[in-house]
């Protein structure tokens, strides 16, 4: 069911755990890339040595969108082929691949889900080096695996992940600036906790009359911002009930264009590297439909043009989730949902 855009009678959006945990986005990366600095270097080292032939990524929810970031940053800054592991694979159908050399690059907030564990545990006896990116470094995850990158996000409350995330986006461009020694990337991590602070005192209000009372839309990205586009849907559904479905900006024309018409709403994401003229041109392409566009990132895009961070088109996208999950937090809210309760939803899922 739609809202009303009055927050009258209604919950302080900045009182909610949901916003007071993301607005530590800025705090939570200064400090773990302060502790991990020795960690990253060590297994950049290692990495460099060995060579592996492939990183396969182990996560589910909010932790597979970090994870799809992944494997764009990995393959077009280290060039090493990365894919996704489905989890079942091994939790229900008792079957490993040959990982030997490989990285296995598990990503989990809470470190307890037991499909993950299952899939961990099976990763590293059959060859992998099992790296962990985990917020809760005493978890089960943690103890079975050979390197933990910690998040250092702190307790999380909300069953919305937000600060988590951006810990493991962070986290990965740190392991791939040690991986690669890339004094670039090195550079704009430097820059990201400032950076952060900066993209969460945007405001993005001018799309809340746009998705108040919206029921579905299309949330689109590509390269690595496709990971962020993944993350804003997931976070329209739980958190604010609306069927919000993301795309690659490449597979969006191949059938589910056909459901635009006028009115649809359509929240697309940019960064400046060679994605942004597709989806620029694909913005336009959505507003001569009648779509109700909203933007972040795309410089003359038609529609509802939001504010963003210039930076670093790597933390460009981590930037623009920051600024989303304070949007997202008043959507809920005017919307008359709880933030930080989401129907049928817990913190950690005990997928099987």
């Amino acid at each position: 069911m739609g809202g009303h855009l009055s927050l009258s009678n209604r919950r302080d959006p900045e009182r909610t755990l949901m916003f007071c945990e993301a607005q530590e986005s800025s705090s939570v990366v200064r400090r773990q890339r302060e502790r991990n600095a020795g960690i990253l270097a060590e297994l950049g080292e290692r990495l460099r040595a060995s060579a592996p032939r492939a990183v396969v990524t182990l996560a589910r929810g909010s932790s597979d969108h970090a994870a799809t970031f992944a494997r764009y940053v990995i393959e077009t800054r280290a060039g090493v082929l990365t894919s996704s592991a489905s989890p079942s694979v091994a939790s229900i159908y008792e079957a490993t691949p040959d990982l030997r050399d490989t990285v296995v690059l598990a990503i989990s907030q809470s470190g307890r889900s037991p499909d993950l564990l299952n899939a961990a545990e099976r990763a590293s006896a059959n060859g992998a080096l099992l790296v962990a990116m985990v917020n809760d470094d005493r978890s089960p995850l943690a103890e079975l695996t050979e390197v933990v990158i910690p998040l250092c996000a702190g307790a999380e409350q909300s069953v919305a992940a937000s600060k988590s995330f951006v810990a493991a986006l962070a986290a990965t461009l740190d392991l791939l600036a040690a991986w690669t020694n890339d004094d670039d990337i090195d550079s704009a991590l430097s820059s990201l906790p400032d950076q952060l602070a900066e993209a969460w005192e945007l405001d993005w209000s001018a799309a809340l009359p746009i998705l108040a009372d919206g029921n579905a839309m299309f949330v689109v990205g590509r390269g690595h911002g496709l990971g962020i586009a993944q993350e804003a849907a997931l976070k329209l559904k739980e958190m604010c009930s609306i069927q919000a479905e993301a795309f690659s900006a490449a597979e969006v024309r191949h059938g589910p264009m056909a459901i635009v018409h006028d009115g649809y709403p359509v929240l697309l994401f940019g960064q400046a590297d060679a994605s942004l003229d597709g989806v620029l041109e694909l913005a336009h392409e959505f507003a001569g439909r009648g779509a109700e566009v909203i933007s972040a990132g795309l410089p003359e895009a038609p529609g509802t043009a939001l504010r963003t961070v210039a930076a670093h088109p790597l933390t460009q996208p981590i930037l623009e989730i920051a600024s989303f999950y304070r949007l997202a937090n008043a959507l809920a809210l005017a919307r008359g949902n709880d933030p930080d309760r989401p129907p049928h939803l817990s913190k950690v899922t005990e997928t099987l």
